[in-house]
Formats: structure tokens, C-alpha cells, sequence
């Protein structure tokens, strides 16, 4: 019952943080690692259960994806689905041992982007000039991270939308709340062929996930940003010295 609770609030709160700027992978990650599940389940499942937060932040945000009127969206979605199934696929034939050694450094990377989100946004922008908007050079290479490992997914996508040249952040989260879930959604197929789903701890991490997508919108608008990035920020180096911790202690 405490690992039910646990995974359920883990992805309540990683739904909501999906929804508002990224990082929900902070927190139902480590959550499934904790309650027994080995890392490359635990990231599988991890994704897995963002699906549906994805889907419903998607919807709440559709008026606001209806507005990006240049955006090819199919295109867009087929391409990240694509380069999702390859990361996916590179993550089963990952070990366990090689996967745990490096899930620090990819926390710690992560959570240096989500950290210095405005500045990586800021820098991507002046790339506007030379950068096709739209375009599926940086998106596909983007995607197959994704589908290896979802964390700080979300702000390296913002960073892309970015150097395409789109401005209206409620659009930008939008359409990174819709490729989210097309990539997870792909992964899904792929992770559940390959066996690599925990299905009961992904199932109560999910219920999570939509009620906090759905609730994570509306807050998306009103929550102080700083206070926000501070708050996933301390989770993120938190769980990224906790994860480096295990990794010495197990050499």
C-alpha cells in the first residue's frame, strides 16, 4: 500500500510538472526505481505511465495548439514517433549495470537544461536565422533521446520550438505536451513488445499522471516560474546525488 501511494503521488505530482514546464520524470523515475523495480524497467515504465498525463495536458491546451497555424503537425508527430522508436529500442538492449551507470549523468544534464531553461531557450533563439523553421534535423535527433530517456524531454523540445521561431509559450507547451505523447505512445508499443513495462506500478503511476496533465494546464498559467524551477530544480540535483550515490556505493 506505501509503494501504491507512493507511485501514485509520484506521478499526481510528475503529471503536473509535465504539464506546467517538464521534469515529471524527476519524480516517477526515482519513485519506480525506489519501490524495487530495476532501472531500465523503471525508465520504461516511467514513460509509459507519462502517456496519459501527456494526452490530457494536450487536450487542455488544444485551443492554444489550434493557434500554431504554420506548424505541419503530422509531420511533426510521424517524425517523433520515428525517432522515439529508436531511442526506445536503443534502451532494451541497454543492461541494467551499463543503464544505472549512466542515469546520474543523464539526471544531472537534464536537470542542468531544466535549470538554465531560459537561457538555453534564449541562446537557441538567435539560431532562428539558420535554423528551417520546423525543420526535423534537430527534432529527430531530440525524439530518439526521448525515447531513450524522458527526462527534461520537455525543455529541450521548448528549446527547439525556440529556434523555429515560435514565441507564444501557452502554444509551445502545448505542441510539447502533444509530440510528448505521440513519442510515448510509440515507446509504449515498443517497450510492451519488448516485455520491459511493470504494468501494475505503470497503471497506478498513470492515474497520477492524468489527474495532475489536466490540473498541471490551468496552473501552467497562475504558478510563480521561479518558484516552479526551484522547487524542480532542488528535486532534480537531489535525485541526481541520490543516483550517484547508489552508482559508487555499487562499484
Amino acid at each position: 500500500m506505501l509503494d501504491a501511494a507512493l507511485l501514485f503521488f509520484a506521478g499526481l505530482l510528475g503529471g503536473m510538472l509535465n504539464a506546467v514546464a517538464g521534469g515529471g520524470t524527476f519524480i516517477t523515475f526515482p519513485a519506480l526505481v525506489f519501490t524495487g523495480i530495476p532501472p531500465v524497467a523503471a525508465n520504461a515504465t516511467s514513460t509509459i505511465a507519462a502517456l496519459p498525463g501527456y494526452l490530457s495536458s494536450a487536450i487542455a491546451f488544444r485551443d492554444d495548439i489550434r493557434n500554431i497555424r504554420a506548424a505541419p503537425l503530422a509531420r511533426l508527430t510521424a517524425w517523433t514517433m520515428i525517432g522515439g522508436a529508436v531511442g526506445s529500442g536503443l534502451l532494451l538492449v541497454s543492461s541494467n549495470k551499463a543503464f544505472s551507470a549512466l542515469v546520474p549523468f543523464l539526471l544531472l544534464m537534464a536537470t542542468l537544461v531544466f535549470s538554465f531553461a531560459d537561457d538555453v531557450r534564449r541562446i537557441a533563439s538567435r539560431w532562428q536565422s539558420v535554423v528551417r523553421p520546423f525543420g526535423l534535423g534537430i527534432l529527430l535527433p531530440v525524439a530518439i533521446y526521448g525515447g531513450y530517456f524522458n527526462g527534461g524531454l520537455g525543455i529541450v523540445l521548448l528549446a527547439v520550438f525556440s529556434m523555429w521561431g515560435m514565441t507564444d509559450l501557452h502554444a509551445m507547451n502545448g505542441l510539447k505536451c502533444w509530440l510528448s505523447f505521440a513519442l510515448s505512445l510509440i515507446a509504449f508499443a515498443v517497450f510492451a513488445a519488448g516485455g520491459a513495462v511493470a504494468w501494475g506500478p505503470a497503471a497506478i503511476t498513470a492515474v497520477g499522471t492524468i489527474a495532475g496533465g489536466y490540473a498541471g494546464a490551468p496552473l501552467a498559467r497562475r504558478i510563480p516560474r521561479d518558484t516552479l524551477r526551484l522547487l524542480i530544480a532542488v528535486i532534480g540535483f537531489g535525485m541526481t546525488a541520490i543516483f550517484f550515490w547508489r552508482l559508487i556505493q555499487g562499484a
